[in-house]
Order: C-alpha cells, then sequence, then structure tokens
C-alpha cells in the first residue's frame, strides 16, 4: 500500500489512547492526525484540524455533559452526516449482540470489542479503508441474531440479476473489488458497477448495509 492511512480515534480513556497509538505507530502504512477525548466536541476539533482521518477509531462509551449525553452512537450518525466519505470503526468494551447490529445499521463500518488482537485490529482498519467494511463472525452473528426475531421480509433480491447476487455474496467474504473480478472473470471496473448498482436497488448507504441485506434475505448467511 503506497497510501498511508489518517487515523482518528474518539476515546475519553487516555491510558487506552496511548497504547493503541503506539501499537499503530508501528504500522508503516498508519499515523493518527486526530483525536477527542469526547463526542461533544469533535465537529469543532475536526474543522480546526489540519488532517481530516480517513477511518475515526470510536468508543462506544464517551462521557456525558451533566445529563446530555453524546455517546459513540451520536458519533456514528455527526460523522456520517458531515463527512460520508469517513469510515467509522467501533473499539467497544461492549459485546452485546443487539449494539453490534444497530451501530453496523446506523452506518459503523465495522465493530471491534477492545479485547481483539492487535493483528484484528490491523485487519479491520485495511478493511474499511479499502473495502468499505469489515464485518467479522462476531458482527455476523450479530446482525443474524437481530434479523431472526423478526417477521419474513419479502423478497425483494428477486429484483437482483443472478450476476448482481454473485458480486453480493463475494463482498460478504470481505473480497476486493479486484478479487471479485478475478473470481468471476470481469473487470474491476465491471465490479464496482455491479456493487452501484447494488447499493440503488438494496437502498443501502454502505457496504456494511449491504451485507445486512444479504443477511436478510438469506443471499448469505452467517457461519
Amino acid at each position: 500500500m503506497n497510501t498511508t492511512i489518517k487515523l482518528g480515534i474518539v476515546e475519553d480513556q487516555a491510558l487506552f489512547t496511548q497504547g493503541i497509538k503506539a501499537i499503530i505507530s508501528a504500522w508503516d502504512e498508519m499515523e493518527f492526525v486526530f483525536e477527542s477525548p469526547d463526542g461533544f466536541s469533535i465537529l469543532e476539533r475536526l474543522e480546526k484540524s489540519a488532517q481530516i482521518p480517513d477511518v475515526m477509531l470510536v468508543d462506544l462509551t464517551l462521557p456525558n455533559k451533566g445529563n446530555e449525553e453524546f455517546s459513540g452512537w451520536h458519533v456514528v450518525h455527526v460523522l456520517k452526516e458531515k463527512y460520508p466519505e469517513m469510515k467509522i470503526l467501533i473499539l467497544s468494551a461492549h459485546d452485546d449482540k443487539y449494539l453490534i447490529a444497530k451501530l453496523i445499521e446506523a452506518g459503523a463500518n465495522g465493530y471491534l470489542v477492545k479485547d481483539s488482537s492487535s493483528q484484528e485490529v490491523y485487519d479491520a482498519i485495511i478493511a474499511v479503508y479499502e473495502r468499505g467494511s469489515y464485518i467479522n463472525e462476531r458482527s455476523l452473528h450479530a446482525i443474524q441474531t437481530k434479523l431472526s426475531g423478526k417477521m419474513k421480509t419479502p423478497k425483494k433480491h428477486e429484483a437482483l440479476t443472478r450476476r448482481e447476487i454473485e458480486v453480493l455474496q463475494l463482498i460478504c467474504q470481505q473480497k476486493t473489488a479486484e478479487e471479485i473480478g478475478n473470481e468471476l472473470f470481469i473487470s474491476t471496473k465491471t465490479v464496482n458497477g455491479h456493487r452501484n448498482n447494488l447499493l440503488q436497488k438494496t437502498g443501502a448507504r454502505n457496504i456494511s448495509g449491504l451485507v445486512m441485506y444479504a443477511i436478510k434475505h438469506n443471499i448469505v448467511e452467517a457461519i
């Protein structure tokens, strides 16, 4: 990778921030350009920042201001509104399936618990930067669990072509556009065209939304 990935972090625990920055400093492909200890000031800090992060690491539990709350949930919403191209990777102590699924549904590009290995953090950052999402087995099961209690949804995927379904299945396997093209013997440009059509037809906002759609409509299942 020739491009350096610019990272930011929203985390109120200084020790954790220092630790994650120390780990990531050993990776040549990445550098930290932004940090905020709370959600309330994040937009103001970003406006003053010399560089805007490509990937923002966000803690779910952030400090309140009196009775006013601004959690990682709120951070996801404001960042997706103001910086739609920014990728958001949740780093949280919470391992709750409902929260994981809801945050991905809201626009988070990936979710990691804080006891994840440094290698998984590395893999997740690369994945959300290059492919737009990091959906590990925990996230797949969370999405499936959340959707399993709902009534069966009409098979809207019947509007998808066979090729679009094939592309969607490979997207859910975290494959890049180039890898999908090689497997299906089509160009990367054609893969991107199918991906754009999938986003339009399904109403998904990003790759994570496509994964949720695929699970919801039984196009792919959590392992």
